[in-house]
């Protein structure tokens, strides 16, 4: 047994306690009736930094939430490693869907997680993974074994587009210099088949309103008379996908790669079962566009998904109303050399065109993010390649994730650095949704594996520049 390993086996109930307690803080970014709760998880995340043997630790006010920075230089000789996580998490709702409170964390087994999980909004995205390094961090300096210079950057907007964050990054170069960034917000294929994602989908997310009449108005009167906005907003979403699920915005697919066979055959060598995957999320078929498997509809497809729609009166019981006004949210995840703001732009110029002259038409850009690709010849990624060897007894499988996490191509154009994103989620932890969780073995080899990775990036660190 390594000496880390050693020290987290004696700390492992603070370790999980310490976790619990931000979970219990309901820092809901998107919810402006949580905003307290956003600045107090920000504090605990500052006041953990400083427990776990920081030299140095801030509050840095945005226009928006705050991020968290904090150091430790044992020697400006040595390599830096810059960690980055979010404190903000997803709404919650629906709250009647959830087993057990979403801010009450409490640990349960399941099939996939028999050492148990820990049921809690943000568990698996993003506190229990980027808290991992937190501890990490304090296994290392209470060991003496820290060999890399680290930083911290832990955000509270992620969830909402991550509005603040190009500014704080262009304005703070000097003091977030680095050698490696290293991410811990997305999953691995499985326990049994570790894996290090080196792509991940951009995004573009946005609002439509579509209007009819000044007022609801009665659906027998006026109904048959008058266009109803939800019906006229129904049929426009659902030209916005041929009978192929292929996208029909003019322009969408012009800067799309196509890879060779080559190339997708060995995408499609990574561990995946069809049927199990549709037994888990009890479907009867997957579904998505033609002539694509499900490894690649989410890895180097891009989509488009209707994440909420809404008008009329949705109460108990009837009312027979034709509304005013109908709603949708629909995000459109992109692939590399897709830019969101043109992705964006061309939604917004066909979705009024398809608007008959009997409703207005309004689009509202939410955020957005570019898709990144990370190369797997850098010593950042070698490093992290030996640590989860060392740590799971396997080599990692490099992955394309079908998730979204902007800063990775800001980190690329304004600090010149590929992210590493390691991360030790599962699919099956429904983030963004009701029941979220993570493994407490996943929260605990996942501590030291990000051990492993400071000690081998300074010997590849070394390597690399001799």
């Amino acid at each position: 047994m390594s000496s880390v390993q050693d020290y987290i086996t004696s700390n492992k109930e603070r370790f999980l306690e310490e976790l619990m307690d931000l979970l219990r803080i309901p820092s809901v970014s998107a919810d402006p009736s949580f905003k307290q709760d956003v600045h107090r998880a920000a504090d605990y995340v500052k006041s953990q930094l400083e427990k776990s043997g920081v030299d140095y630790a801030e509050i840095c006010p945005t226009d928006g939430y705050p991020i968290v920075y904090a150091e430790k230089i044992i020697d400006p000789k040595a390599p830096t490693v810059l960690i980055y996580g979010h404190y903000d998490v997803q709404p919650a709702d629906p709250y009647e869907l959830w087993e057990s409170p979403p801010f009450e964390p409490v640990i349960k087994t399941t099939d996939i997680h028999p050492d148990g999980a820990i049921f809690a909004r943000g568990s698996a995205d993003d506190k229990g993974q980027f808290y991992m390094h937190i501890k990490a961090l304090e296994a290392m300096t209470s060991l003496g074994d820290l060999s890399c210079n680290v930083k911290f950057m832990i955000e509270g907007e992620e969830e909402v587009g991550s509005e603040n964050l190009d500014r704080f990054v262009r304005s703070n170069k000097e003091k977030l210099k680095a050698d490696v960034v290293l991410i811990s917000d997305t999953s691995m294929i499985a326990m049994e088949h570790p894996s290090v994602t080196v792509g991940l989908r951009g995004l573009a997310y946005l609002q439509v309103e579509v209007t009819g009449p000044n007022r609801d108005l009665h659906s027998g009167t006026y109904g048959g008379a008058v266009a109803n906005p939800i019906n006229i907003l129904c049929k426009m979403i659902a030209s916005l996908q041929d009978e192929d699920n292929r996208i029909s915005i003019p322009g969408f697919y012009d800067k799309v790669e196509n890879y060779d066979k080559e190339y997708r055959e060995e995408l499609n060598k990574a561990p995946f079962e069809e049927k199990d995957y549709r037994k888990k999320l009890e479907i009867a078929e997957t579904w998505g566009e033609k002539g694509f498997t499900t490894i690649e509809r989410v890895g180097i497809r891009p989509t488009l998904d209707v994440n909420g729609i809404w008008g009329g009166y949705i109460g108990e019981g009837a009312k027979t109303v034709l509304p005013s006004k109908a709603y949708a949210k629909i995000s459109m995840r992109l692939v590399p050399h897709q830019d969101h703001k043109e992705i964006a732009k061309l939604f917004e110029q066909h979705f009024i065109s398809l608007a008959p002259p009997a409703v207005k038409v309004k689009v509202i850009p939410h955020h957005g993010g570019q898709p990144a690709v990370v190369p797997t010849d850098s010593a950042g990624y070698f490093a992290a390649e030996a640590a989860i060897e060392e740590a799971f007894g396997k080599k990692a499988i490099p992955t394309r994730e079908g998730g979204s996490i902007p800063i990775t191509s800001l980190f690329q154009q304004e600090l010149k650095l590929d992210p590493i994103l390691m991360g030790f989620g599962l699919d099956t932890d429904s983030i963004h949704s009701p029941n979220e969780h993570y493994g407490v073995k996943n929260y605990l080899l996942g501590i030291e594996t990000i051990a492993l990775f400071f000690k081998h990036f300074k010997n590849q660190f070394e390597k690399a520049n001799s």
